[in-house]
């Protein structure tokens, strides 16, 4: 099968905003604003190459994207001052992101084909249990050790505002069932929203739940902990896990607990309040929030506000959940860009999503079933809304 289809080409080009604009090759010299080379984002890895691409809107925001697991590199937004900020984690070079047995990570990545946890790696498909690999405290976390973060992604268009990737998942890819042809579409809006959108279709039935895994630190300085940011979440509920951060089939209320969010106030605030057994068991925030949006993507689920720069980050998502993981496991051996070593809680992630373990949970109530048949069209949606707060 032909990685990128004449069809497929034709047929995405309206998703991009900039259509009609000839399709962009990235610059092969000069620094993004970033301060990142896109030489050193020029490779072939598994007969694919890699580049960096660079999205741009009249405000002067920029975001640069690599398709080597769709990840994205480095978001640069005006603080309260008019200065810009890179405010997402991220490697300097592929090679980096490339070496997942020395430097492991999900830095700015596409997940897929299952974002978050699948218990004991274990999925049912026509009545026929399939062994999935266990990756993380016995069970299956972003589809496997080689995910699609650790996949190179074609490249269908790009343009100064949009980027479209496609990748080719075969029956099998991590003992996940049949073949899956995904799309994940960046579009920088000119109100500073970086909109995420992912299709998918599959040839047999299999489970599918995709997310992006930004790490954000909007203080635009990974050295200062995002424990100063305000985080609103718009969910009455969650879903509690045990200690191997499995979730437990609960649905709980947020109500008394330190994980209402539905007033805004600072992560650090119950970070490390460990007498509370799902801070202890999440070793701080990992969990899922039941967002009360219910799939409306008009409506802000979550948001991320610094009081250091002013700088607002609110969370759009047709999905009916989103994890937020407050960076526990930073440990400093991961040294990023400009050579800053990435301590705990250097940045938080907001990943909008399916409920973890769907595949053996949707039977409870108010579980959503993440299963795609053969003739359907997966579709997810996620926009990260920059701005400034007086």
């Amino acid at each position: 099968m032909k990685r990128i289809m004449k069809n497929v080409l034709l047929a995405s080009a309206a998703v991009c905003v900039l259509a009609s604009c000839e399709t962009k090759k990235p610059e092969a010299t000069g620094l993004t604003a970033s301060g990142l080379n896109p030489a050193e984002f020029e490779s072939v890895i598994d007969s694919v190459q890699t580049s960096l691409y660079t999205l741009t809107n009249q405000n002067g925001m920029e975001v640069c994207i690599t398709n080597f697991g769709g990840r994205i590199v480095s978001i640069m937004v005006p603080d309260k001052n008019g200065e810009m900020k890179d405010v997402v984690l991220g490697f300097d070079n592929v090679a980096t992101f490339a070496d997942r047995e020395n430097h492991p990570s999900d830095f700015g990545a596409a997940i897929g084909r299952y974002a978050n946890r699948i218990g004991q790696g274990k999925i049912t498909v026509d009545g026929k249990e399939i062994q999935l690999p266990q990756n993380n405290f016995g069970h299956c976390l972003h589809g496997g050790p080689t995910g699609w973060q650790y996949k190179v992604y074609d490249v269908v268009d790009a343009t100064d505002n949009c980027l479209e990737l496609q990748l080719v998942s075969p029956d099998g890819d991590n003992n996940f069932p049949g073949t899956v042809t995904a799309k994940v579409t960046y579009t920088l809006k000119e109100d500073n929203t970086l909109d995420i959108s992912y299709e998918a279709t599959t040839d047999a039935p299999t489970y599918i739940n995709m997310t992006n895994h930004s790490y954000f630190n909007l203080n635009g300085d990974p050295t200062v902990p995002i424990t100063n940011h305000e985080l609103f979440v718009n969910a009455d509920c969650y879903t509690p896990v045990d200690d191997t951060f499995m979730t437990t089939g609960e649905i709980a209320p947020v109500e008394g607990t330190p994980m209402d969010f539905r007033t805004a106030h600072s992560v650090g605030q119950d970070i490390e309040n460990f007498d509370f057994e799902q801070i202890k068991n999440g070793n701080g925030f990992d969990h899922n929030w039941c967002l009360n949006t219910k799939g409306d993507d008009t409506q802000v689920c979550t948001s991320l506000y610094c009081p250091e720069t002013g700088i607002l980050l609110e969370v759009f998502t047709n999905e009916p959940g989103i994890q937020v993981y407050s960076g526990n496991f930073l440990d400093g051996k991961a040294v990023g860009k400009k050579g800053i070593a990435y301590n705990q809680h250097a940045a938080i992630c907001l990943e909008t999503q399916k409920y973890p373990d769907t595949p053996n949970k949707s039977n409870l109530e108010g579980w959503p079933s993440a299963l795609l048949n053969p003739g359907e069209i997966y579709h997810s949606h996620c926009a990260y809304k920059f701005s400034v707060k007086d």
